[in-house]
């Protein structure tokens, strides 16, 4: 395996379902060296300098958050961690119906599920940053969720190189 083809397996996963984001860095990340911030850094700038419908695509491979995956348990083992750590593995009914609902309605406003770096997050901050940023436009919301993806991969990859917490 080359150390490209070994740089995307092991990050290809880090922007979800998306390794032609890491295939984008790797010069990069390969000339500045493998620290989380380094690697955060290139996968970002290559996450930016791709099309909108690219960026997009990123966005839309995001499982919805307590959503029908989850119930089948066919989340990425980060994505599964990641709700799980929120409580969203451990919803009451009514709270799985309010998320369901929340769900639906953001999806088919802005065309992408909504997107939230759940770490430090409950159940309850979640529900109301959901209910805050469904009124958000459709531009507002397209970078905020960018925004929570490339969170998202920061936090991934602090897991993953550890020791770098300035990442």
């Amino acid at each position: 395996m080359s150390e490209r083809e070994a740089f995307v397996s092991r990050f290809g996963g880090v922007f979800e379902h998306s390794p032609w984001v890491a295939e984008r860095a790797y010069d990069r990340a390969a000339s500045v060296g493998l620290t989380a911030g380094n690697v955060h850094s290139a996968l970002c700038n290559a996450f930016r300098a791709a099309s909108p419908a690219e960026r997009l695509a990123v966005l839309r491979a995001h499982p919805d958050l307590a959503g029908k995956l989850a119930i089948a348990g066919k989340l990425t083992a980060d994505s599964r961690a990641e709700q799980a750590s929120a409580g969203l593995d451990r919803l009451l009914p009514e709270e799985h119906a309010r998320f369901t609902a929340l769900n639906k309605a953001y999806t088919k406003k802005f065309g992408f599920p909504f997107i939230i770096a759940v770490k430090g997050l409950t159940k309850d901050d979640i529900l109301a940053a959901f209910e805050t940023r469904i009124d958000n436009s459709a531009e507002e919301e397209f970078e905020i969720a960018c925004a929570q993806v490339e969170q998202i991969a920061r936090l991934r990859l602090r897991s993953m190189l550890p020791g770098d917490e300035n990442a």
